[in-house]
Parts: C-alpha cells; structure tokens; sequence
C-alpha cells in the first residue's frame, strides 16, 4: 500500500448560499483581486451573485472572462500579464474546470521570471512563493481542484499540458450547489458520471490508500442518492446538495489517490479536439470498469453495491459486469452518444489523443501498468 500522507488544504466550505460570504473571505487574502469568470456565468445572473458579494465588502477586483473552450497557453499569458500589471493580492476562480485550471496557473506562476512555455516545454517547477486561490466551482465535481497539477493546452499544438503548481496553493474552496442552476438537467446527470468516474478510477488506483478508499466509498453513496433517491425517507438532503457533496468527496479522494486512464484520455480529447471532457468520459467509464473487472473485481464490487447497482450477494464477477451495465443505463437516460464514434472523430484522431495522455506522468499511476498501445486498446473498443 502507499504511504499515506494527510494535509489539510484547502479550506473546503460547501453549502448553499456560501459564496454569498466570497467577500468576507476574500479580505482574509488581500484588497485587489482578478476574478477569472466563466463567460457562460454572465448569461445566467450567476456572475453578479457572485460579484455582489464582493462589492458589498468593498473588495477591489476586475474581471477576466476572455476563456475560451479549453485554459490554453495564450489565455494564460493573457491573463497572468493582467494579474501582474495590475500587482493583484490573489486571484478568485469561478466556474468549471478550465476557469479553475486557469486560476491555478496564474497563482502558480505569478511570480516567476520564466514565460509560460518554460513551464510547458522544459518542465520548470515554480518557486515556493505563489499567490493566493480561492476558488468557487460552478459544477458538482473537478479534476484537478485537490492535485498538485494543473492542466493547460498547448496554443501550438493542441496538445494537453500538465503544470506542476506549489502546495497550498488553493486557499480556499467556497463550493455552493445553488451555482449549479446555470447548468442543464443532461449537463448535470453527464456530470455525475464523471465524478462517479473520478471515484472508480481512485479506488482502483495503484496509489489508493485507506483513506481515499474511505473518502471515495462515501462519495459513491451519496452519488447513487443523487442520481437515484435515498434508500431511506429520513434522508432529505436536496438532489443537488447531494451531487456537491458527493462530487467534491469524489475528487478530493481521487486526488488523494491517482486519477485514471479515462480521466487522462478524455483530458487529451478535450485539448485537442475541443469535446467535454465529461462526456468522453462518461463514454470510457464501462470499459475502464470491464477492463478492471479481470484483476480488482473485488473492489468494483463494493462500489456496485454502494450504488444498488446489484444485489448485495453478488459475486465479484457478477457486481463488476452489473457496475459497468450500470453506467451505460445512465448513458442512455439521458441520451448521449455511447461510443466515441459518435462524437464525429476518427480513429486516427483518437490514436493522437491517446499518444498526448502516454506523454503525460500521469500514466505511471494509473489503476494497472498502462503504455499508449494499451490507451488506444480502449480507445478502440469505445469507438
């Protein structure tokens, strides 16, 4: 088993309404502040909830919203030059995975003299000074929000990037399930599925350890009661209290973990062709979950009967195939491609993805000893 090594940060607040107190927080870290927003924020009012909250404690700030599909290099130059025109005392992330990517890169790299693609081509490591993230996540899960990475798309090449970023980066997460609202009932339940993902993967992670196990399992639970109901009436936590919940244990315990091959392909396919990284995932999960079912069944199978996916006598074997089945019922609820064919890519263009993850150090901790022909293995049975 690996060592097992327990930190506490960042601060986690999550509950409704809380990032209504995002002001009174904020003063905890400085005055003057770049809030990376996402665009799409605007449309819904949920943006001026947000900024509201700000100004009502006369928090200095400016907004940056020019993102586009995916936190490339060029927008993260963009906006690290901002930041530092501006000398701002930390940044606030709002929104899904590229804003928060974006943020973390920013706070990573803030105060170095290196440009970006130092960082990208020759693997530099930033200082220990950095500066502060508070990040607010307008979905129920997120890949890297717990990591010591950051993910970023190369302007060049479309190739996906890793950022190695400082301990402690993250201050803060206000994590506020009333900030969901901007998303669709299908974006929410693909949603839930890859944070169901993240939690598979983490459990079978060769770097899983007693605690993300414990993390992860209780994370399923409340999955399978947000996407399901509650076994018992006294349970009367709202769906998307629920699906916070359980997509924050989700991630903060496959961080504690490793992610795993789907999360590394559908990173790479996102950076590359500009496809949600939630639905390609959600595509990969039943074969990662078959593909495993030959050496951890045992552990798919408390996973399946966390979620009342089978009966609670079944065998291994049984509970594995009845997981996978599982996933693909969700699929089909909400009527999303179930193959990657369907996402109009090639086979061609997939095997490059899959040789953008095999260039990743992610690889050396996935859920078995994995090369790119191995990737592309899946890849082909996806398609």
């Amino acid at each position: 088993m690996a060592d097992f090594i327990f930190k506490i940060s960042p601060n986690i607040v999550l509950g409704s309404y809380t990032a209504n107190r995002l002001g009174q927080y904020a003063l905890e870290y400085g005055k003057n502040f770049m809030v990376i927003i996402d665009p799409v924020l605007k449309e819904s009012g949920t943006s001026d909830k947000v900024l509201n909250s700000l100004k009502e404690k006369n928090v200095e700030y400016f907004v940056f919203d020019e993102v586009p599909n995916c936190a490339d290099t060029e927008t993260l130059s963009n906006a690290l030059k901002l930041a530092q025109d501006a000398k701002v005392h930390g940044i606030i992330a709002v929104g899904g995975g590229r804003v928060l990517s974006l943020g973390k890169a920013v706070c990573a790299i803030y105060y170095e003299n290196k440009n970006v693609y130092d960082f990208i081509d020759d693997q530099a490591v930033p200082g220990n000074k950095m500066l502060p993230l508070i990040c607010v996540p307008t979905t129920n899960r997120d890949s890297f929000l717990f990591t010591d990475r950051t993910m970023v798309t190369d302007s060049r090449s479309s190739k996906v990037k890793l950022i190695k970023t400082q301990n402690g980066l993250c201050r803060l997460v206000l994590w506020d399930p009333n900030l969901q609202i901007a998303l669709t009932e299908k974006q929410v339940e693909i949603m839930a599925v890859e944070a169901l993902g993240f939690a598979v993967e983490g459990y079978l992670s060769q770097k899983a350890t007693f605690f993300s196990d414990m993390i992860i399992e209780k994370s399923v639970q409340l999955l399978s009661y947000a996407l399901d109901g509650a076994p018992s009436l006294s349970i009367t936590t709202p769906q998307e209290v629920l699906l916070a919940q359980g997509g924050c244990m989700a991630s903060l315990g496959a961080a504690s973990s490793s992610y795993g091959a789907a999360h590394l392909l559908s990173v790479a396919i996102n950076s590359r062709y500009k496809v949600s990284r939630s639905l390609s995932m959600a595509i990969l999960l039943p074969y990662i979950i078959e593909d495993a079912a030959t050496f951890r069944a045992d552990k798919l199978a408390v996973l399946a009967k966390y979620l009342r996916a089978c009966e609670q006598d079944a065998t291994p074997a049984e509970a594995s195939a009845a997981l996978a089945e599982y996933v693909r019922n969700k699929i089909a609820k909400v009527n999303i491609p179930a193959r990657l064919k369907d996402l109009s890519l090639s086979i061609e263009q997939l095997a490059l993805a899959a040789e953008d993850a095999g260039e990743l150090d992610l690889i050396n901790s996935l859920q078995r000893s994995m090369t790119t022909d191995d990737l592309f293995e899946i890849i082909k049975k996806a398609y």
